[in-house]
């Protein structure tokens, strides 16, 4: 599994970029429904999306704030007792003993967390172009009923990465990871209509 760089921004109107971004022709769209992991530590991204617990770390952050990403797991589930560790380690929480014959869904995950670990349903339309030679994404995201959209720009070349970001007129922005975006999101108070 590669690394690979990013930048991600989150806001319900991302302006300029997310018009350029969508006047492009998409490669991929799809439509998904995800369920990620948190806990209090937010640096690693766990989610499950197709029926694959998926786990990437963050191994640094550059110092032009990209972030250097890499996958570590993709495995079906229900995962092996290694595999729950894994996942609970990823979110930094302290691993319990774990009986080395079970199988761990995601209940089971969440419940070995010992209330440290939450299961965040989300949904999620991703519109994926190609961006100045770099993977870009527009998507809007939908989860305990608030909705925001993110741009994603990523690639193995920092370089094309900063450039795109740059391009978009984005380098203002934070770079926010998708798990602490999400939070974020959750955390907000409902505005009512």
């Amino acid at each position: 599994m590669g690394f690979r760089w990013e930048w991600r921004t989150f806001g319900p109107d991302l302006g300029t970029a997310a018009e350029r971004l969508a006047a492009l022709p998409a490669e991929l769209e799809t439509d998904s429904d995800e369920t990620y992991l948190v806990s209090d530590d937010v640096r690693h991204a766990v989610k499950v999306r197709g029926g694959l617990m998926d786990v990437k770390h963050l191994e640094r952050v550059g110092g032009d704030g990209l972030q250097l990403w890499r996958p570590v797991m993709k495995a079906p589930l229900p995962v092996s007792a290694d595999d729950a560790a894994a996942v609970l380690d990823a979110l930094r929480v302290p691993v319990p003993e774990l009986d080395p014959g079970a199988r761990y869904d995601l209940a089971a995950i969440v419940a070995a967390g010992g209330g440290a670990v939450t299961a965040v349903a989300m949904r999620k339309h991703r519109r994926h172009v190609t961006f100045d030679g770099a993977r870009a994404e527009l998507s809007d995201l939908s989860a305990q009923d608030r909705t925001t959209r993110t741009i994603a720009i990523e690639s193995e070349d920092p370089h094309l990465v900063t450039a795109a970001v740059l391009a978009l007129g984005l380098a203002d922005r934070d770079n926010t990871s998708m798990p602490e975006g999400l939070v974020y999101l959750v955390n907000q108070p409902k505005v009512s209509t």
